[in-house]
């Protein structure tokens, strides 16, 4: 199938297709003139991709995985990988960590700022006609 079809199948567009080409994603064949050629299996790899991708892994890692996959986007033993996975899982909960701290940080401002304006408007003089 050639890009245009691929992009349809699988809502991506023809512009990422190309990027996960240059960054070694996908593999397509090409035809005397150019033309990228997918094969059947290019759909379910992109969607593998966009799937790892959702899930935080660089492109780096997502390249590491991907032969390591069926079909059904299990992941078979291969050398590396699970360190490769267990590296992103530490880097995603530290970030974790540093979200849930600025977000503790932002309800606490927030807090202090309503506290603050409910103190204000309860010491001033009420206006107004009877």
């Amino acid at each position: 199938m050639l890009i245009g079809e691929l992009a349809k199948r699988t809502g991506t567009s023809e512009r990422l297709l190309r990027y996960y080409e240059r960054v070694e994603l996908l593999r397509p064949e090409r035809r005397p003139n150019g033309y990228r050629t997918y094969d059947e299996t290019a759909p379910s790899a992109v969607l593998r991709i966009r799937a790892l991708l959702a899930a935080g892994l660089p492109t780096r890692v997502i390249r590491q995985v991907l032969p390591c996959t069926d079909a059904e986007a299990a992941v078979r033993p291969c050398p590396g990988v699970l360190d490769a996975l267990r590296a992103q899982l530490r880097t995603l909960d530290e970030r974790s960590a540093e979200i849930s701290a600025a977000r503790d940080v932002l309800l606490q401002t927030i807090t202090t700022a309503e506290t603050a304006a409910a103190v204000a408007a309860s010491r001033a003089p009420a206006t107004g006609t009877p």
